[in-house]
């Protein structure tokens, strides 16, 4: 039997293109003994994968050259030489970019256990989009009923899923979104109270205009010039999460801009950055918690699919595009 996989041919410099990829093939030999054989069906595409691959420092250490591509996965084991794992299990984690991954136990994170959802969910709003909004807005954000929570990307797998949630602990939710089609989303789909497209005129005056008491929250998932205009509207007391910088396309030269320790200063304001992996002991208590959201209407998801291995190489610079509304998949298996 043979497998296909993603590798990357060449370091990117900004986000990757699908020339920074291949698609190759190979028989799959003999499972090794210790190892898991998962036949994927759906891939992630996340916007964290371009630091993944980035020729500068990150949090994790750069995919190497030759290798496949990092990424989380979905899939059924097909072959087990572990005795925790059984062949028919539908199981997430490190599987990258690929048709059939031969893992250890260690790149599971967790079997899913919501066989009553699609199970391309546990890529999306049941998985590390919908853990980072929850970990991070309660554990960074620690809103409050009444106060405004303010998103960035909000139409996005991660925003989409703040917004949601912010209103559920009783928050008011504006989001900020590129274009009026996605703005729309944030208000008739995901249930934002005011939604903002930054590409239109007057983002300081809209941002006024949405948060008129100030901004308690700030959810950051762009930095750049959308929170530069943010930082002015930041409420007494207010605190921002730092999820992501999507709106640098490149780290060299490091970025810049108007400081905002002033406003921290006067405003008596904290900003700290978030990635999940350092929560990884409140993943199964936050997906359970998804789960049930989910289930009562509560929170509610749009995913992006593209179909075949073939679709890979440019997805992530699709994403970066704008091209995806909602959570975007590659599907492998129908």
């Amino acid at each position: 039997m043979k497998s296909r996989a993603v590798v990357l041919v060449s370091r990117p410099h900004g986000v990757a293109q699908a020339e920074n990829f291949a698609i190759r093939e190979a028989e799959l030999g003999v499972l090794p003994e210790g190892h898991v054989r998962v036949r994927n069906a759906f891939l992630s595409v996340d916007p964290a994968m371009r630091g993944w691959i980035a020729d500068r420092g990150n949090y994790s250490a750069p995919v190497e050259i030759g290798s496949v591509m990092r990424s989380l996965a979905v899939g059924e084991v097909s072959e087990s030489k572990v005795p925790e794992f059984r062949p028919g299990e539908i199981v997430t984690g490190w599987f990258g970019w690929q048709e059939f991954a031969d893992v250890a136990p260690s790149s599971v994170v967790r079997r899913v256990k919501e066989t009553d959802l699609p199970y391309s969910l546990a890529l999306g709003v049941l998985g590390i989009n919908g853990v980072t909004a929850l970990v991070g807005l309660e554990t960074i954000g620690e809103p409050r009923p009444g106060e405004t929570v303010l998103v960035s990307t909000a139409a996005g797998a991660v925003g989409s899923a703040v917004g949601q949630i912010a209103k559920i602990l009783g928050c008011r939710a504006v989001g900020i979104a590129g274009g009026s089609e996605k703005a729309r989303t944030c208000r008739e789909l995901f249930g934002y109270d005011a939604a903002i497209d930054y590409r239109g005129p007057g983002l300081a005056e809209a941002l006024a205009a949405a948060c008129p008491d100030g901004v308690n929250v700030y959810f950051d998932n762009t930095s750049g010039a959308i929170s530069d205009a943010v930082w002015p509207r930041l409420a007494v007391g207010g605190r921002v999460v730092i999820c992501g910088t999507a709106s640098f396309s490149s780290w060299d030269p490091w970025p810049n801009g108007p400081r905002l320790e002033r406003h921290l200063l006067v405003k008596r304001a904290r900003a700290q950055g978030f990635v999940v992996f350092d929560y990884a002991d409140r993943w199964e208590a936050s997906v359970a918690k998804l789960a049930d959201w989910v289930r009562a209407g509560k929170l509610r998801y749009s995913e992006d699919v593209l179909d075949g291995i073939e679709a890979c190489p440019d997805a992530l610079a699709g994403l970066y595009r704008g091209e995806n509304r909602g959570k975007r998949l590659i599907r492998l298996t129908k």
